[in-house]
């Protein structure tokens, strides 16, 4: 049997270890977004979902497939994004200089506060990513110096190509598009790598994988230090196309409602995060008109999916090949 065959398959049967067809075709049907769509609100949300992709597809290999629950992601995404911003509008560093810094300072972040918090496990870690996050909203708030304080941080520089400003929602899509693209073909790679099965082999038994000979401690901290360089590069590409940044968006609220989302999408899968980012971009808009009764809407759909479908939505379709077997015997 060859290495690939033994592979586990997500929800959509998509193989981990197996060619990448589906995924190319799908981004590749994304193309026709900015060509069908009617106005630019919805190239907006294409652009919006496609940074919340990035956002969830990165926590999920923490949390779905690591088992580490982070209530701090969102802290990670403002490091990423203040970052960025700050070095463009305090020292005039070039955008695209400032995206690869902004990953690396969410890395450093992450590799300071990782090794003690991963130390803890399930609600202790989760208390102290927690607490990371107040802090950095604190920070985000109080330091109006360098941050803009609540007003948040205005008059920064959109990217820029051969000095081609992408300053317009139809610009700045092809850029979303192929960075998202990269990090699912990313994670796809790294979860058919020995790395990836020795997170997986640590999430599912974490004694049996040290009688392996796998270091848990040193899976868990790579892998979290990942997904926060991952996040700081959403941040750094949403402060950049939206030009300002405020604290409210990297708040206690946001991290909670991500980890909500990996378990909505379907936690561990590897499309679950694609239908997380869709549910986080499309739904609010669509309860604007509710007014008050948004919040509560939003919150009896979440718990209408999760209870009957305990897998997410990217376990719908087996759930539904089931059901159909079911119903013909």
């Amino acid at each position: 049997m060859n290495a690939s065959a033994a592979l586990p398959r997500s929800r959509f049967g998509l193989r981990l270890g197996g060619d990448h067809r589906a995924l190319i075709l799908f981004w590749l049907a994304l193309l026709l977004v900015p060509l069908l769509a009617s106005n630019n609100f919805i190239v907006s949300l294409a652009n919006a979902a496609l940074i919340n992709l990035i956002l969830i597809a990165s926590l999920n290999l923490l949390m779905g497939f690591g088992g580490q629950i982070s209530l701090g992601h969102a802290g990670f995404f403002g490091l990423g994004a203040y970052a960025s911003g700050i070095l463009n509008v305090r020292l005039g560093i070039n955008p695209w200089l400032g995206l690869p810094l902004a990953a690396l300072v969410a890395g450093i972040a992450s590799l300071l506060i990782g090794i003690p918090a991963l130390r803890l496990r399930g609600l202790y870690l989760s208390m102290a990513t927690l607490g990371f996050n107040s802090i950095l909203f604190v920070l985000f708030n109080r330091l109006v110096g360098l941050t803009g304080g609540p007003n948040g941080l205005m008059g920064v520089a959109p990217f820029s190509l051969f000095g081609w400003p992408l300053d317009s929602e139809i610009r700045q899509f092809p850029l979303l598009w192929a960075v998202s693209l990269l990090v699912m073909l990313s994670i796809l790679h790294l979860l058919r790598s020995r790395s990836g099965r020795a997170l997986r082999a640590v999430a599912t038994n974490e004694p049996g994988a040290e009688a392996l000979g796998i270091n848990s401690f040193h899976t868990k901290l790579r892998f979290f230090v990942l997904a926060a360089v991952m996040a700081g590069v959403a941040g750094s590409l949403y402060v950049h196309t939206n030009q300002y940044a405020s604290p409210d968006t990297f708040n206690i609220s946001s991290s909670i409602l991500l980890v909500v989302m990996v378990a909505l999408g379907g936690s561990g899968t590897y499309w679950g995060p694609v239908a997380g980012a869709l549910i986080l971009t499309v739904v609010p808009q669509l309860l604007l008109n509710f007014e008050d009764a948004e919040l509560m809407l939003f919150g009896f759909g979440m718990l209408i999916v999760l209870i009957v479908f305990p897998a997410g939505l990217a376990g719908l379709p087996d759930a539904l090949i089931r059901r159909f077997t079911w119903v013909r015997r």
